[in-house]
């Protein structure tokens, strides 16, 4: 008795079709895509899967390892040369840093060294004739005694005419020339001294009545004004004019003489 054959329906993959064999063709697949050399472009894991690796030129399979290798060793020599011109920078910036340090230091060590200090004035006499009369101002005289001392030690100084101007509570009560033009040495000092009357004081009856007053207060003040146009010689550069002013506040006592207290007394110096 024949048994009843029963039709056995066998669906074949797309690979189960062209390869009875079960064996990848030559022309695989790599992740759908033909792989153009038709040598294995994928690794089977343990599941059967394919698993999406690199295959090289020379036939043998990358599996990414060595494009890590060769991006790190791009990325070191990159590293090596940003490391390298940043020290050749720092290393320029440095030198020039230090030659500029060094210049500015000699300039500022020649600057102290050359620098010119303003000449000094010391008052050392005045007085004034016939202060105790009350009708003196027609012979009346004021003497006076001023050392300028120039304490550079290697700048000499040019003095144009100088000329003194003596103030009494801010009135003007002699004027005069003192000294033409003269050149003074370094570490050297000079006297100025010198009688003024006639002409060259300005005291009327009103004045002296002013001065004849303070004089019975104890003290008469003065204000002693030295003026004159400097230059500084530093060997063979001479500076430009400077218009210099010696101001001096003194004191005269009762007999017509400076204070002994403003004796030696050193002068402000300022420039205009």
């Amino acid at each position: 008795m024949n048994t009843p054959h029963h039709q056995i329906n066998i669906h074949h993959t797309p690979d189960a079709r062209h390869n009875p064999s079960d064996r990848l063709p030559d022309d695989r697949l790599r992740d759908g895509r033909h792989n153009p050399d038709s040598r294995v472009d994928g690794r089977h894991n343990t599941g059967g899967h394919l698993m999406n690796v690199r295959h090289n030129p020379d036939g043998r399979i990358d599996d990414g390892h060595q494009v890590t290798g060769n991006h790190n060793a791009f990325y070191n020599k990159h590293h090596v040369k940003e490391s390298l011109t940043t020290r050749v920078t720092k290393l320029i910036c440095g030198i020039f840093l230090g030659i500029l340090f060094t210049v500015g230091l000699a300039t500022f060590i020649l600057w102290l060294s050359l620098r010119p200090h303003r000449p000094r004035f010391y008052i050392q006499e005045f007085s004034i004739s016939n202060l105790a009369n009350p009708n003196g101002f027609s012979t009346a005289r004021i003497t006076f005694n001023v050392t300028a001392r120039n304490p550079n030690l290697d700048i000499g100084i040019y003095y144009d005419t100088m000329n003194l101007t003596i103030y009494h509570q801010d009135q003007t009560i002699a004027e005069s020339p003192i000294l033409f033009p003269f050149y003074q040495s370094p570490r050297n000092a000079h006297l100025i001294y010198g009688t003024l009357s006639g002409p060259t004081l300005r005291i009327d009856r009103v004045r002296w009545g002013q001065l004849f007053d303070a004089r019975k207060r104890g003290v008469v003040p003065f204000r002693i004004d030295v003026a004159s146009s400097i230059r500084f010689k530093v060997s063979t550069w001479d500076s430009r004019h400077h218009k210099m002013h010696a101001n001096c506040e003194i004191g005269v006592g009762s007999n017509g003489v400076i204070l002994r207290s403003d004796e030696k007394k050193k002068c402000p110096v300022y420039f205009t």
